[in-house]
């Protein structure tokens, strides 16, 4: 990943553990009020997540930083509008997810006009070759909301709350879907599939 956006101007000498980390929400406010070195500590904390939310589902690597760049850039222009109305993190996949949406609209567009054929938007592994065809392949399968669903609650490790921010989905639907596209998932692999749960209890809402 490229770390080219942010320039630390923090106060020289000063002890980054002597206090207590700020939260997402209070540095984003403290850069809308003029603390470049709050950006600075956001896009440090987030930048890898970021990098493996459009890596999982971008078969290219410069194309994943790309997008990444182009996520933290629509924050830094968002940063005076921004209220903590929601978590940070729930604001910034939401971009993020626009950000994506935008790029697969144009993607098809040229594969429609110009023959160019889009890159798989499966989630890349680490895995062997063998297991990540086959994981591409199953992932690929999935309804397509069902599958943000659970990239979203697996990699992301989003709450329930923050996925049905994200996808404006209703928190039970979400719950649904999850469990859909983990059973599905599960037959496609050849796995026992996992058993319902009876009910939604309030930590699992906040889970």
């Amino acid at each position: 990943m490229d770390d080219t956006i942010p320039a630390n101007n923090a106060t020289p000498g000063a002890n980054p553990q002597s206090e207590s980390p700020e939260s997402d929400e209070q540095l984003m406010l403290d850069f809308a009020a003029g603390q470049s070195d709050a950006f600075t500590t956001l896009f440090l904390r987030y930048k890898q997540p970021l990098f493996g939310f459009f890596r999982r589902r971008l078969a290219d690597a410069a194309q994943a930083e790309e997008l990444t760049q182009e996520t933290f850039i629509a924050i830094l222009r968002s940063a005076p509008r921004y209220q903590p109305s929601a978590r940070f993190r729930t604001f910034l996949y939401a971009i993020a997810l626009r950000i994506l949406r935008a790029h697969r609209r144009k993607a098809a567009f040229r594969a429609t006009f110009f023959g160019e054929q889009p890159a798989s938007r499966e989630p890349a592994s680490h895995s062997d070759p063998v297991t990540d065809l086959i994981m591409r392949e199953a992932m690929g399968r999935l309804d397509r909301i069902d599958r943000e669903v659970l990239m979203l609650r697996e990699f992301e490790e989003l709450t329930y709350a923050e996925i049905a921010e994200v996808l404006a989905l209703p928190i039970n639907t979400v719950r649904s879907r999850l469990f859909r596209a983990r059973t599905a998932l599960h037959d496609l692999l050849g796995a026992p599939a996992p058993s319902r749960p009876s009910t939604a209890s309030a930590a699992e809402v906040r889970a």
